[in-house]
């Protein structure tokens, strides 16, 4: 059916509204906010209230692939490569054996228990393998729970990067199903060739996105944000079409970002944010508008019966078999396997067999929607207090200090740097007045320990604060040489 223009952007800013409003209650009664953009998408479809139809799996996929690009962006913007690098071989070990050993085991148990053949149960746990970045990104986020050492670091790594090895998996077993002879050795170089190419050409688009932002000049403000999401479109886009894994390439992007100074940095990052959250509630949406709830009815005890075995048997298999010598304890270990969130990626993946004709493709999808909506329900819903149970949370404190949030302007001239004072630094006990700093430079903010301060001239610089820096880049190493800062 085509709608009127005006009635489809009055539906839709209704639908946002709608989401954004529950969104609230949802966090009230400490329930992701995800699966309430889902059921809001459901209500609106066909069989609800709103009776909007709608059936597009292309249209579907489309607007995912590009929801998740943006959200995925957004997540490594967040983070930093210093953040990053401590859990990075277990995150890698994770998106990779964790996903695979996921897969088979899922495929396994559907086989011999569903009426699904081998290459369509192993296809399904494929789907299902991964977990998903928009949902552990928003839960975690807003469930406001805080995790002790790099937990989080690890699980939103984990949760960005292993989307190649389930997309890899689904596409080849999609292969595999509809063309027999196809040879399994062909998925082993689709892997290596999808993370290869990601990692390669994410590091390279995200030095090239702070060099652009930094050195082309841009009359607006307001384009600032327009660059940076057109060479996000352009990464991912560049990235699949050679073969690579746009989804990694995002997020290696904007990790290199996050870890970089560049103009307009807060205005940016905000806006990033903001927009991923926009994606976010546009892509549940639209796939709870995609499913048809009477279709669910059916699958409802394969569906339970798969979930289960997926949270409480593969997840946790898939996790300690692939975390064998890191540096994790066994409760560590468990959260790790409890936040396993299904979200928007399998229901993305599912439109795939959907697309190529693979038998069973329908069942499979309302199947692998079940599954979302059980891992939600009942992982999302928990997080907080699996994280108290197992001793991984870190308290509140009774006193807070919030961190000052600025942004200054400046040129190609003027450059903004992060210096911590070492332990050997002739400057250590002296005041900010007695520094003797460069004409250009400026100490804007001082981090010491938990706290952030602006600094006065009689302020005294001890062992171990983060200063930041603005100075003319002529200056900046007499800047370093000053504060004993070496590289």
């Amino acid at each position: 059916m085509n709608y009127p223009i005006e009635y489809i952007l009055f539906g839709a800013s209704v639908l946002l509204l709608l989401s954004i409003i529950a969104s609230k209650v949802a966090s009230k009664l400490s329930v992701p906010a995800l699966l309430i953009f889902i059921l809001v998408g459901m209500i609106a479809g066909s069989e609800g209230p709103g009776g909007i139809e709608f059936d597009d799996a292309w249209a579907a996929q489309l607007l995912g692939v590009i929801a998740l690009a943006f959200i995925i962006f957004s997540g490594g913007l967040h983070s930093s490569w210093k953040r990053v690098s401590p859990v990075l071989w277990s995150g890698v070990s994770l998106s990779t054996v964790g996903v695979f050993l996921t897969a088979i085991l899922v495929g396994a148990f559907v086989h011999f228990f569903f009426d699904f053949s081998i290459l369509t149960a192993l296809l399904l746990g494929a789907i299902v393998s991964s977990t998903d970045a928009a949902a552990v990104f928003s839960v975690l986020g807003s469930s406001g729970t805080k995790l002790k050492g790099g937990l989080k670091d690890l699980l939103e790594f984990e949760s960005a990067s292993n989307d190649p090895m389930a997309v890899i998996l689904t596409l080849g077993f999609v292969h595999l199903i509809t063309n027999p002879e196809a040879s399994i050795w062909s998925m082993v170089f689709l892997l290596v060739q999808q993370m290869v190419l990601g990692i390669v050409i994410g590091f390279v688009m995200g030095k090239a996105i702070v060099f652009k932002v930094n050195r082309l000049r841009l009359d607006s403000e307001g384009l600032y944000p327009v660059l940076t999401l057109s060479l996000v479109i352009f990464t991912y886009g560049i990235t699949a079409s050679l073969g690579g894994s746009g989804f990694l390439a995002v997020y290696i992007a904007g990790l290199i970002m996050g870890g970089s100074e560049f103009v307009n940095k807060q205005s940016l990052t905000r806006f990033h944010d903001g927009l991923a959250w926009l994606m976010q509630i546009t892509m549940f949406l639209i796939l709870g508008l995609l499913v048809f709830p009477s279709h669910l009815v059916p699958v409802i005890v394969s569906g339970v019966l798969i979930s289960l075995f997926l949270i409480f048997i593969a997840r946790p298999i898939g996790v300690f078999f692939s975390l064998p010598f890191a540096k994790i304890n066994l409760k560590e270990k468990t959260f790790i396997s409890w936040v396993g969130l299904r979200g928007a990626v399998p229901i993305v993946l599912a439109t795939f067999p959907l697309l190529a004709g693979v038998p069973q493709a329908e069942i499979l999808f309302n199947v692998v929607f079940f599954i979302v909506i059980t891992s939600v329900l009942i992982q999302g819903t928990t997080i907080p207090l699996a994280a108290r149970w197992l001793g991984v949370d870190v308290p509140d404190s009774k006193t807070r200090t919030d961190h000052v949030e600025f942004e200054f302007s400046y040129d190609e001239n003027t450059e903004q740097v992060s210096l911590i004072i070492p332990g050997d630094s002739p400057v250590i006990g002296k005041q900010v007045v007695e520094l003797q700093l460069p004409e250009s430079a400026l100490i804007m903010l001082i981090e010491r320990q938990d706290t952030s301060f602006v600094p006065r001239g009689a302020t005294i610089i001890e062992s171990g604060d983060k200063l930041l820096v603005y100075a003319e880049k002529a200056d900046i190493l007499e800047v370093r040489s000053i504060l004993g800062v070496h590289r």
